[in-house]
């Protein structure tokens, strides 16, 4: 956008839907002084980690439903990395959270990749990308999800280099998990080998 346009300006949103997530339509006027409407799906910022363990050269990652792509394109599970809502203040802490909850391992120090916009032609969510260094002891817990969530987890330790043949092979469907295997790839290229 050159320097001399004028901002665009929300004039106003109304709430088509509330729950889980919100669902908004907004009264917008573009730089260019064209009114439009756009529809805002909102439920907050999100986390995303992708335990490793660089010794054995593995990753822990989950397969779970998800009706979203069972729609689109009949899939019945979709491979992820361990993610969810920032509940907490701290991403750091959501991701640590999220990773045990999901695959119960025990993660502390994690190394940051990226803050991004995840769909930013319609949703809210910001994720905070974060790759999680773990060891065997690290494994406390059983995973899987909360119970109360019914999000029917599967926890699986899958090998780093499946992972990036998946990924190049175009196969890795998940967007995150892709982000961040090539994130792995890419700063200890050493672990693909």
């Amino acid at each position: 956008m050159p320097a001399d346009s004028p901002n665009p300006k929300i004039r106003g949103t109304r709430t088509v839907h509330d729950g889980w997530a919100s669902f908004l339509i907004a009264d917008v006027t573009l730089p260019d002084g064209h009114e439009v409407t756009r529809e805002i799906e909102d439920h907050g910022e999100a986390v995303c980690v992708l335990p490793y363990d660089a010794e054995r050269r593995v990753a822990l990652v989950i397969r779970q439903f998800r009706a979203a792509p069972f729609f689109a394109a009949a899939l019945p599970e979709l491979l992820e990395a361990p993610a969810g809502l920032l509940d907490e203040a701290d991403p750091h802490a959501g991701a640590r959270r999220e990773a045990f909850e999901e695959t119960g391992v025990q993660l502390g120090a994690l190394e940051p990749v990226a803050t991004v916009w995840t769909m930013p032609g319609v949703s809210t969510e910001r994720m905070h990308l974060f790759l999680g260094p773990y060891g065997q002891a690290d494994r406390t817990g059983a995973g899987g999800g909360l119970a109360e969530e019914h999000e029917g987890i599967t926890v699986a330790e899958v090998r780093l280099a499946d992972l990036a043949a998946q990924a190049e092979a175009g196969e890795l469907a998940d967007m995150k998990t892709y982000t961040l295997v090539l994130a792995l790839r890419l700063r200890r290229p050493d672990l693909f080998d």
